[in-house]
């Protein structure tokens, strides 16, 4: 027999039989005009286990609850007022965030409350095909605009955070082509010279060559055009091959 119905509640024998030691998923059991709601609070960032709501409805329409949750219908109410507090919490969050890191925090958060928001809508489903209850009626409806804003609201963040991932990656690959081009045009620089200080770090080494003095100063400009010839010829080769923008 379950341990987590309070042995003072009134309650179809079946409905402690079919608990077991930990309340299990959000639903709905009824028998005999008994109805008892079985829900889990908003979960927490991190929190791996579920912690449990249980409501149960007489057939002369008192409520009670216990667990997580006490008092009678107005416990239910604020059960499902409590998701729609947070789910405006974590539209501002949404709506303020910047940063990659900001909108997964919000995804992390929105993932599990939208699925406990989508169960507690189909309890409260079968708590209303099970009975007329106004107080059902009313918060089944609004269960349900809880499970739609907080399906809308992951969406939202989950469209942010692929943007702001796509707009870094398009931004580091404008920096790299940036950065590519400006490499090109240097080696494109330094391809003009070369050729120029090579030449004139050879023929300044003190070593006769029999240059020195034939055709004075003209032999020396004479190579010095010739390697910038060079040069620019060397510089048009590379640019030839000028890398395509991405």
């Amino acid at each position: 027999m379950s341990k987590l119905l309070p042995v003072q509640w009134t309650v179809p024998q079946v409905f402690r039989s079919r608990l077991g030691a930990q309340a299990g998923r959000q639903r709905t059991m009824s028998a005999d005009g008994h109805l008892l709601i079985i829900l889990h609070l908003v979960p927490g960032q991190g929190d791996l286990r579920r912690r449990a709501a249980i409501f149960w409805r007489a057939p002369d329409g008192t409520w009670k609850a216990t667990g997580e949750a006490k008092g009678n219908v107005t416990a239910l109410r604020a059960h499902v007022e409590s998701f729609a507090k947070v789910l405006s919490e974590l539209e501002t969050r949404v709506g303020t965030a910047k940063s990659a890191s900001e909108y997964f925090d919000a995804v992390r958060t929105l993932g599990p409350l939208h699925r406990t928001a989508l169960h507690m809508h189909k309890a409260l489903q079968e708590a209303r095909d099970a009975s007329s209850d106004l107080d059902i009626i009313t918060l089944r409806d609004q269960a349900g605009d809880i499970e739609r804003s907080a399906e809308l609201l992951y969406e939202d963040a989950k469209h942010g955070l692929d943007y702001t991932i796509a707009r870094r990656a398009e931004e580091q690959a404008s920096r790299a082509h940036a950065i590519e081009r400006s490499g090109h045009r240097l080696n494109r620089l330094a391809a003009v010279f070369l050729p120029v200080s090579a030449l004139g770090g050879a023929f300044s080494m003190k070593f006769a060559t029999g240059l020195e003095e034939v055709h004075a100063p003209w032999l020396f400009w004479g190579i010095f055009a010739a390697a910038f010839v060079l040069g620019l010829s060397i510089r048009a080769a590379i640019g030839a091959e000028e890398p395509l923008r991405s």
